[in-house]
């Protein structure tokens, strides 16, 4: 009974214990896949620390009283993971601090023109034109992506402002001990976020983007020999066997326009200069999407259970991997290029190659396929070759919004590769004049190997190898 009771007791913290270690491996794995996070929550403590000195020191306390809790509620707001996102959001608030300031000091002041019995109705009507005006600019697509927060900051600070007024005269005061303590947390986060281990997510959203590109590279390289092994082996692959890197690509629309955005906000740093064209990325994202909604249809057929006869497979198998594989190596040198910010014209060989084989395999359709007695037979078959072609159009594409990111980026060209045969050789001989001889005439001797120089040694002058012209 006892044993029993002990039992029972030890259940439940068993259980509260695996929940802990569970709950403590989670935090080990996700400081392991990105250390920078820990080092962004050391940067929030600090930065919260030195806001805190408004409190913790009496004459700064004196000076801004309970306003300077706005300071450390500024910070804990303000303070993003990426330089981008924290200089976005602190000028955000800055500015609309300052506008919504000055308006609501404003509208406080024409309230007070109207006597006691005006200046409740002017500072309700005051707020409710404002609050709609703010409110509609919020729904246009560009103010939204880059201003949305500082609206948001602008109304409140208004309505703060100028509602309060009616009841504290000393509105003027107010407002600049809030303005102050806001520019103080804005600039305390910006400090820290830039100068102690820097994240940009302009940085982030480059390597993105060419990791993006190297994933469909990826799969097309592999996937000549992925399709033709289930028409060896008469069975569809298994899932778990294909290069499926390729589907986050399909979902990162979203995450890159808000990147984007963010990026605009960052200034100069590395390779990364003012006015960098971050719209071009969003394009190369794009193209690059439609190329990966194309390989996910080439990927239902590899997974499918109706597929082509292998006598069908093998008519298109050689022109159809030489497709694949040329486009999966211009995509990886593409994506290499990006990545290390150089322009390079590696791929337009393989795009070369890749067109060509694409014809051969448009021939090989028309000359074999076409003639098949069993048209179901060929058309899983012939849908790949069919988006395979397509595939060589989307890849060309991508090149092109590369190259173009490449010349607006102003990158710089790659050093080019010299290989043993293009190495200048030795001289291998020395052009005399013949003296005493009339005419345009030269000896040319040739230096020849050690042996046969040993051997030339016993010849006489006149049998000595030379040539004239």
């Amino acid at each position: 009974m006892t044993s029993s009771n002990h039992e029972n007791a030890a259940g439940p913290l068993t259980r509260l214990w695996g929940k802990i270690v569970g709950f403590a491996l989670k935090l080990k794995k996700l400081g392991k896949d990105d250390p920078r996070r820990i080092i962004h929550s050391f940067k929030m403590g600090l930065a919260l620390t030195l806001v805190s000195i408004f409190y913790y020191f009496k004459p700064l306390y004196e000076g801004f009283g309970l306003a300077a809790m706005w300071a450390i509620l500024t910070v804990v707001v303000v303070f993003e993971f990426t330089v981008g996102s924290t200089l976005g959001r602190g000028l955000n608030r800055m500015l609309a601090t300052l506008t919504a300031a000055a308006l609501g000091i404003g509208a406080h002041r024409l309230a007070t023109l109207s006597g006691e019995t005006g200046e409740p109705i002017l500072i309700a009507l005051f707020v409710f034109i404002i609050a709609g005006i703010v409110t509609f600019l919020r729904f246009i697509p560009q103010i939204k992506a880059r201003y949305d927060y500082g609206m948001l900051i602008f109304l409140l600070t208004f309505c703060l402002i100028s509602v309060s007024g009616y009841r504290d005269e000393e509105v003027i005061e107010m407002a600049f001990e809030r303005l102050s303590t806001i520019v103080i947390g804005s600039c305390t986060s910006v400090i820290v976020c830039i100068f102690i281990c820097p994240v940009w997510i302009g940085v982030d959203l480059h390597n993105q983007i060419a990791t993006n590109i190297e994933k469909l590279g990826n799969f097309l390289e592999g996937y000549g020999e992925e399709y033709f092994k289930v028409s060896e082996e008469g069975q569809p692959r298994d899932k778990s066997s294909i290069l499926d890197g390729y589907k986050s690509v399909l979902s990162s629309s979203s995450k890159e326009e808000t990147m984007a955005n963010l990026a605009r906000w960052e200034p100069r740093h590395g390779k990364f200069r003012f006015r960098h064209p971050w719209k071009q990325y969003l394009k190369v994202g794009s193209i690059t999407r439609q190329c990966a909604f194309k390989i996910e249809a080439l990927n239902s057929y590899l997974i499918s259970e109706i597929q082509s006869p292998p006598e069908v497979r093998s008519i298109i198998q050689e022109a159809s991997t030489a497709v694949s594989s040329e486009c999966g190596k211009a995509l990886k040198e593409l994506a290499s290029a990006l990545r290390k910010m150089t322009k390079s014209s590696a791929a337009e060989r393989h795009i070369a190659n890749s067109k060509d084989a694409a014809e051969n395999l448009k021939s090989v359709i028309r000359s074999s396929l076409s003639k098949h007695d069993d048209i179901l037979q060929i058309i899983p078959a012939g849908a790949v070759a069919s988006l395979l072609c397509e595939v060589v159009k989307c890849t060309e594409e991508i090149a092109d919004a590369a190259h173009k990111l490449a010349s607006l980026a102003h990158f710089k060209n790659a050093k080019p590769k010299v290989t043993p045969e293009q190495k200048e050789l030795p001289s291998q001989g020395i052009v005399q004049p013949v003296s005493g001889i009339d005419g345009m005439h030269h000896v040319i001797t040739i230096n020849e190997p050690s042996q046969s120089l040993q051997e030339n040694r016993n010849l006489p002058p006149a049998m000595a190898p030379r040539m004239e012209v």
